[in-house]
């Protein structure tokens, strides 16, 4: 079985796609908001899945480190890489740009929540700083909440809430290479 998703309302519909062949194009209607769109078969996914059974969460250590989004009530684990400067976190949704865009049902989560800075210092040593994007529900580190204007250098295994959903934030392992 095959999930896709409504390029709409984002939800999923699930089809077999063992009975058709590649190249062959579908039609479907959302059974939520009645969009009709198509697919083609056999063609690459425009991006990587973000949708893992077991994520790995040092993926990205040769890289600038990762944020790993915890099960909650609303989503499941999700492993996502930051970039060197500004990484814009938030609620993925249909026309917001996000860099790291959690994929969650969680309202309580903006769509631009929190912002991680990530550089490297002239010492070789990648630090990361959080600020709030402004968010309504505010952004938590380690159960403490973030004030308005305030910035804080966070460290590998720092615990971040933005309304219901949590990561922890993975740091880059080898700085001298960078």
């Amino acid at each position: 079985m095959k999930r896709i998703r409504c390029p709409k309302c984002e939800n999923f519909l699930t089809f077999d796609e063992t009975r058709y062949t590649a190249g062959q194009s579908l039609v479907f209607v959302c059974e939520h908001c009645k969009k009709q769109f198509s697919i083609r078969l056999g063609k690459p996914p425009l991006k990587p899945k973000q949708k893992e059974e077991k994520p790995d969460e040092r993926a990205f250590d040769r890289e600038w480190g990762s944020i790993s989004v915890i099960e909650n009530v609303f989503g499941f684990k999700q492993v996502l890489p930051l970039k060197e400067g500004d990484n814009v976190v938030g609620r993925r949704c249909v026309g917001t740009q996000v860099d790291v865009p959690i994929e969650t049902n969680d309202m309580s989560m903006d769509r631009r929540h929190c912002i991680i800075n990530v550089r490297l210092t002239k010492a070789g040593e990648v630090v990361y700083t959080l600020r709030d994007a402004p968010s309504l529900t505010g952004t938590f580190v380690n159960n403490e909440l973030l004030g308005d204007k305030e910035r804080l250098r966070i460290e590998d295994g720092a615990i971040v809430t933005l309304g219901a959903t949590t990561f922890i934030l993975r740091a880059a392992n080898n700085q001298e290479e960078k």
